[in-house]
């Protein structure tokens, strides 16, 4: 976030709490993500609404093949998911809790390209069952390729 933003939000944020009006913190800017899906896919639409919830303006685009899109944003095929965001130049790949790519826009490790949730694990994101959740690992990958695990849930 640039400095000019930084303030603005600062001013906004200052107002409301001030002047006790919620409607104010609409003036705030929004995190913008595109993420490429296919057009039949409900868990992707789950995990958009997920992501949408943790205050991100998503912007869906329908397509019949998602590899190219996983490709030219450094995503491994091996780890690929069903749908992939785009954010800040970062990719997004498949189910990645929201609080995650917060701390991913906000830490910016050196040299990363890309956040993945390999698969799709239940109880992930937009895989929501009801019963038992699985363990995942949340790989985040370099533009040299170099993945280490960020996270586990």
């Amino acid at each position: 976030m640039k400095r000019r933003e930084s303030f603005k939000l600062m001013a906004v944020g200052a107002a409301a709490l001030l002047f006790g009006n919620n409607q104010l913190l609409a003036w705030a800017p929004r995190k913008r993500m595109t993420v490429y899906k296919s057009p039949t896919c409900g868990c992707c639409n789950a995990w958009i609404k997920h992501v949408r919830a943790a205050g991100y303006e998503v912007v869906a685009i329908d397509v019949e093949d998602v590899t190219p899109y996983k490709t030219k944003h450094g995503v491994p095929l091996d780890l690929a998911s069903c749908h992939t965001g785009v954010i800040e130049g970062y990719a997004i790949e498949g189910h990645v809790p929201a609080d995650l790519i917060d701390r991913l826009l906000r830490e910016k490790p050196k040299g990363a390209r890309a956040l993945i949730v390999p698969g799709m694990p239940v109880g992930s994101p937009g895989m929501e069952m009801g019963g038992p959740r699985d363990s995942y690992h949340v790989v985040l990958v370099d533009a040299r390729g170099k993945r280490t695990v960020y996270a586990k849930r």
